[in-house]
């Protein structure tokens, strides 16, 4: 069982009684244990395992958990467990109730958010402060959304963000008209999805006897108001305040912070016997976080007595020269590559290192940052494959034409309706069977100067232009080709996707669909288009042989999604799979290269924190937005107690490319590894105003 294997902390707060049930779990102190430990009592206590709700932070942590469980109560009982993310979960009951769900990512609805937002014009408002652009103002609404409870958002947005007030009714119709535009053609995103499961809990008795959240301290306010609504008989709910580090997505540190007050019941216990990292590292660790403000007490044991090894600083001259040694440490350390880690705070950390490594032949992986499923090349494929899967969906079509040159996503939008008005509601009948009865699809705009709609009426042109461009016969009658503002550029890629989706129309299998997109002339435009971006040079010529490399990625990147398709039979669940499951895949071997939130909850014999310099960790540009220099030591602590034997800590004092001098991190004068004295006449060196 898996009780017998937990020590006393564990056991005690594994076998709590049915209740409000808070577990202070600090790094490496065997959370997952105690939740494993926490199902099998409640299995045990005869609670059948449909009326346990696991809520974990990625899907991965869910599937491993139900595993361990398996491995002791069989598989058959373990699946009947409601385990995963709060999106997922609620994904799978909106299934259940609605039948189909038609989850879009961010970035695709941000594209058709785009398409409502270019319908507005701010330049007749007299305003000293510029209007947010259509991809902040999504995120604006988004983290609005994961943290507003009450007040609407236009109300939301006078309160806090006072010079942005005369704009705030455009901004609040611009997300009324793209919530009805969601609405309408069926979307639904990651905030929905628990918006949705929210009114659902309020409605009925979900049939959770207990709901265990995981990683609590990064819950955000939806979240919490989602777990007020189901109101379960009991919650276990497993965290430590000292890693909440996604403030900037709307995590609530307050929540964990107030349990006791919201429920007067609540009993807390801490896990403070740390199995991961050896005495230097933890004391490093906990010396610096000491610096936080305390909400629960808490002193960390560390259970490995064995003779350690210190953490290192590195200094370095120059900003490379850091990716170089480290690269050279790492080449030269006996330790296995894949239980070596390098954690960098920002992007351009990661890009150094990266680069340098794989210059030494060093084989690593990076997760954090652009993945494999947010580039561009993956994205284009998988807008076509989600159009084989969902012809109505406008958000893909929009997306898609951002490769057909002079088409922008308002105009795109345009040529969706109107196909989808000649194909009386199908995209794919507008496409290919045209009503012929119709010889102007397109519409005139309304005109409302209040709100900075502007008409742009979508003039007929002929289609005759397009005569020369040896088209297929059977798509040059499309009244489609009659928009005033297509290119020739742009009615070849109109006809490239006819010719695609003609060809698509048979294929069952995901594999062989992935595979013919992969090979189709639509998917040259956008292979061409990529390849030619990445290799301009700053005058504006080619480099042919940088065209040729970025060309051979990307097929390389379509080889890999061809390879992940192979298991599945159905589209729609390859694509869902694709959708839901992509954070939590990785691609390559070797040394792990990681951002410190993908960092989270993973462990290394060898850890590296790079970059420790005032500015970039801590972010201070990050700090000035939504964050603080509280958050920033929290991602500190989370990313040094990664590490379980060796820990190494680096900072550059100068970057000879932008000509600048860094200042060491202010962790490191915390931690002690910088005397207060070299840290203060660094910062005077630096010309800065703030004392050490």
């Amino acid at each position: 069982m898996p009780l017998s294997r937990l020590n006393d902390q564990q056991y005690t707060a594994a076998t709590a009684p049915y209740g409000h049930n808070l577990i202070i779990a600090s790094a490496g102190t065997g959370k997952t244990s105690t939740i494993v430990g926490r199902i099998a009592y409640l299995i045990s206590q005869n609670v059948k395992p449909e009326e346990i709700l696991l809520l974990t932070f990625t899907n991965k942590a869910a599937q491993e958990m139900v595993e361990r469980v398996a491995a002791f109560f069989g598989r058959e009982i373990a699946s009947k467990i409601d385990a995963g993310t709060f999106h997922a979960v609620s994904y799978r009951w909106l299934k259940r109730k609605e039948g189909k769900v038609v989850l879009k990512q961010p970035r695709e609805l941000k594209t058709l958010f785009r398409s409502v937002y270019e319908k507005r014009t701010f330049s007749h408002i007299d305003c000293a402060t510029s209007a947010y652009g259509a991809n902040y103002l999504y995120d604006v609404y988004s983290f609005y959304q994961n943290t507003e409870l009450e007040t609407n958002f236009e109300e939301w947005i006078l309160t806090r963000q006072d010079e942005h007030a005369v704009y705030a009714a455009i901004y609040a119709d611009i997300i009324d008209e793209f919530e009805a535009l969601k609405k309408e053609y069926g979307f639904v995103n990651f905030n929905d999805l628990l918006l949705h499961m929210r009114d659902l809990a309020k409605q009925s008795d979900l049939g959770y006897k207990e709901v265990l959240i995981d990683e609590y301290q990064d819950t955000n306010a939806l979240q919490g108001t989602l777990i007020n609504a189901m109101r379960p008989p009991s919650l276990f709910c497993v965290g430590d305040y000292d890693q909440s580090i996604y403030a900037f997505n709307g995590a609530d540190i307050s929540i964990i912070g107030s349990f006791t007050t919201n429920f007067p019941d609540a009993k807390v216990y801490t896990l403070n016997k740390n199995y991961r990292s050896t005495v230097p590292i933890l004391s490093l660790a906990n010396t610096v976080i000491a610096y936080n403000e305390r909400i629960y007490p808490k002193a960390l044991e560390v259970t490995r007595t064995q003779e350690a090894q210190s953490p290192s600083l590195l200094i370095y001259d120059e900003l490379f020269d850091q990716y170089h040694g480290i690269a050279q440490k790492i080449g030269d350390s006996s330790t296995p590559r894949e239980e070596i880690a390098v954690i960098f705070r920002n992007n351009a950390s990661a890009d150094g290192i990266e680069a340098t490594l794989r210059e030494m032949g060093i084989p690593c992986r990076r997760r954090g940052g652009t993945s494999f499923f947010d580039s561009k090349e993956i994205k284009a494929l998988l807008d076509m494959y989600t159009l084989l899967v969902n012809e109505s969906d406008m958000m893909a079509f929009i997306h898609l034409f951002d490769y057909a040159k002079g088409v922008g996503s308002a105009i795109a939008k345009e040529l969706f309706v109107a196909l989808q008005k000649l194909g009386k509601g199908s995209f794919l009948r507008g496409l290919y069977s045209p009503d012929s009865e119709i010889t102007n699809p397109f519409e005139k705009r309304r005109l409302n100067h209040q709100l900075g709609l502007f008409d742009d009426y979508a003039e007929l042109g002929s289609a005759g232009r397009f005569a020369k461009l040896g088209l297929d016969p059977n798509f040059m009658g499309n009244p489609i080709l009659k928009h005033a503002k297509l290119s020739k550029d742009s009615a070849t890629f109109l006809h490239d996707l006819f010719i695609l989706f003609r060809q698509l129309r048979d294929i069952k299998e995901p594999k062989a669909a992935v595979q013919k997109i992969a090979l189709s002339s639509l998917y040259g435009h956008v292979i061409e288009m990529l390849s030619t971006r990445r290799a301009t040079t700053e005058n504006g010529s080619i480099d042919e042989r940088a065209k040729s490399e970025s060309q051979e990625r990307i097929r390389r990147k379509c080889t890999l999604l061809f390879e992940l398709s192979r298991p599945y039979k159905d589209h729609e669940r390859f694509l869902n799979a694709m959708v839901l499951g992509s954070q939590d895949l990785t691609q390559g071997e070797g040394v792990h290269l990681l951002s410190i939130h993908a960092s989270k909850g993973l462990e290394y014999k060898e850890v590296y924190v790079i970059d420790l310099m005032d500015g970039r960790f801590p972010n201070r540009k990050l700090m000035s937005r939504s964050g603080s220099i509280e958050e920033e030591r929290r991602l500190f602590y989370v990313s040094v107690t990664r590490a379980k034997d060796r820990l190494f800590l680096s900072y550059a004092k100068y970057d000879k490319i932008k000509k600048t001098n860094f200042v060491p991190s202010q962790f490191l004068f915390e931690a002690g590894l910088i005397p207060k004295d070299e840290m203060y006449a660094a910062l005077v060196a630096k010309g800065s105003n703030e004392e050490a």
